[in-house]
């Protein structure tokens, strides 16, 4: 196959799959072994809008999918993420630092977003740890835009590892920078919370022992004024004795085997659904739920969400009823 050849068979494929080519116009330093990547659309697409808290799958060329929050507020010429080397990762950040240039095309899908910015006038009290600054950025970027109050509790080991660190320090005294170097955390969030005025609404984004001090620091929050977004998985997929699922629309039936999970099902029987992170963090995979009661794994849902039931995450839930009816 001729390479133009296979890049039109590349981007039948994005098409087929929904998803969205671009170009990587630009690369520049933000912190420490952290790099923001600008992409632009090919042929002079229109990108999808999207609200300050998305984020996207990136689909890289040694087959790797990763998702990332994106960093800047809608422009509608470009889309900006930042991407954190990580020795312990999967591969991805790594492979993305050490091959991508700038001019490579990729395919990326739409905008999503779990970690929507409350859009009342309340005051916003942000927390962020390391790479979790790029929603949280992009978010006070919007609150600046439309006027809001807003402050930033930014929690990095060391000075080189602040993003943004020119903008925050104009900020003043709304954008507290925390660092820990080897010593404990110096940031106390409870403390932060207790003074906050009535209303405020809380956004958290870090890695998971912040997120821990995050939600016991706001247990006595109202539940709809606390935000927050995971990097990765926190509770192992179901490994349930097996169950069947019944996919309405397409009129199949599959046994889920022990170990296995409803996607991996529901694909060796042909039924393509869409996915992306196989770990419950990212969406792509939530599905309606007809009939059955699910065993949720997922950290997308809200614990209301996941009592009704309504929809779920195939790549990792299972089933607490024999049988689960799905509309695939």
């Amino acid at each position: 196959m001729t390479a133009l050849a296979a890049s039109k068979e590349k981007a039948r494929t994005a098409a087929t799959e929904g998803l969205i080519e671009v170009r990587l116009a630009s690369i520049s330093y933000l912190a420490d072994q952290v790099t923001l990547l600008e992409f632009q659309p090919l042929d002079g697409q229109c990108l999808p809008d999207y609200a300050s808290g998305a984020h996207l799958d990136l689909h890289l060329p040694n087959g790797m999918t990763r998702q990332y929050s994106l960093a800047t507020p809608f422009s509608g010429e470009s889309y900006v993420i930042g991407v954190k080397r990580d020795p312990a990762s999967r591969g991805g950040s790594t492979f993305i630092h050490d091959h991508l240039r700038v001019g490579h095309q990729l395919s990326i899908s739409s905008p999503r977003n779990h970690f929507p910015l409350h859009s009342g006038r309340e005051h916003a009290v942000l927390f962020a740890g390391g790479i979790g600054i790029t929603p949280i950025w992009c978010m006070i970027s919007e609150l600046e835009t439309a006027g809001r109050s807003w402050e930033l509790h930014y929690a990095v080991r060391e000075r080189r590892d602040v993003a943004f660190a020119r903008k925050l320090a104009a900020a003043g005294l709304r954008a507290r920078i925390y660092l820990s170097g080897d010593g404990p955390p110096v940031l106390d969030m409870s403390s932060v919370i207790d003074v906050a005025p009535p209303g405020s609404h809380f956004y958290c984004c870090g890695p998971e022992p912040m997120l821990v001090a995050f939600k016991s620091a706001c247990s006595g929050i109202p539940v709809a004024n606390v935000h927050f977004e995971h990097f990765s998985a926190t509770v192992v997929a179901s490994q349930d004795t097996g169950f069947k699922i019944i996919a309405k629309r397409t009129g199949k039936e599959v046994i889920v085997p022990p170990g296995g999970t409803i996607l991996e099902a529901l694909n060796a029987a042909g039924v393509e659904t869409a996915s992306s992170c196989k770990q419950g963090v990212c969406g792509a995979c939530e599905t309606v739920v007809i009939d059955g009661t699910p065993d949720h794994r997922d950290v997308i849902l809200s614990d209301a969400e996941k009592a009704s039931n309504k929809t779920m995450m195939i790549c990792c839930s299972g089933a607490k009823s024999p049988s689960l009816v799905l509309d695939i």
